[in-house]
């Protein structure tokens, strides 16, 4: 006895025939639901919802540039294996909020760059304070002998040793680093700042923007509970 699974679909010789795009479809629907998300795609993703917070601290731009790369990638492999990943929506959100962010946060840092400097004074980094191999007879950089006297401005965090209320007096590192894993900054890491009145700052680990008159020597000066320091800031313009 023959069974048909559908008295509505005639038997015959148009029967197979009329029941392959049924067939057809089921396959499609199940291909769709298990091909896997793009790990890519989840990745890029994530990276760009966490390169928000480059908005509130322009020194994380480098995570929403990753962000761009990772979901333009994302983009390329679910293009080129169409047939075994999805995720193409999500890496298309991905790159648009990351390109964003991106272009936006690398606009603001660049204008504050070029425009925090106040007139007189001439923007350095401690890369600028670092002995060279060709003087090794000086313990501190021989174009930082050029700047004893000079009004500079330099960023830079307070050395957590000075914590306390309203600081006068602190000591300027490059970043929190060393001193957060207990160890302790080069001579050439550490300026010793003093600040002209009215201005106090409490310690935080936010970064600080200064400028003053740079004090430069050779012999090492003592600083209490550190090693010492060869630069100083007499420091008239403070900023974060």
């Amino acid at each position: 006895m023959t069974h048909r699974t559908n008295p509505d679909v005639p038997l015959g010789a148009g029967g197979v025939e009329q029941l392959e795009p049924h067939f057809q479809d089921i396959e499609s629907v199940n291909y769709e639901n298990y091909r896997a998300l793009s790990v890519a795609a989840v990745v890029a993703f994530v990276l760009a919802l966490i390169s928000l917070v480059a908005f509130a601290f322009h020194g994380l731009l480098a995570i929403p540039c990753t962000a761009v790369f990772v979901s333009a990638y994302a983009l390329w492999s679910i293009s080129k294996n169409g047939d075994e990943v999805s995720g193409r929506g999500l890496s298309q959100a991905a790159f648009a909020i990351s390109t964003v962010t991106a272009v936006t946060v690398g606009s603001i840092a660049a204008y504050t760059y070029y425009t925090e400097v106040p007139e007189g004074y001439q923007r350095i980094s401690f890369v600028d304070l670092q002995p060279t191999n060709d003087r090794p007879d000086l313990p501190i950089s021989p174009s930082a002998l050029n700047l004893d006297g000079q009004k500079v401005f330099v960023p830079g965090y307070i050395h957590p040793y000075d914590k306390g209320g309203a600081l006068k007096r602190f000591v300027l590192v490059p970043d929190m680093g060393t001193c957060c894993f207990g160890g302790k900054p080069k001579l050439t890491d550490m300026i010793e700042v003093t600040l002209r009145d009215p201005h106090r700052v409490k310690y935080s680990m936010s970064k600080i923007k200064l400028g003053g008159v740079l004090k430069v020597d050779t012999r090492k000066k003592p600083v209490s509970g550190l090693d010492g320091v060869y630069y100083q800031l007499d420091a008239d313009y403070l900023t974060k």
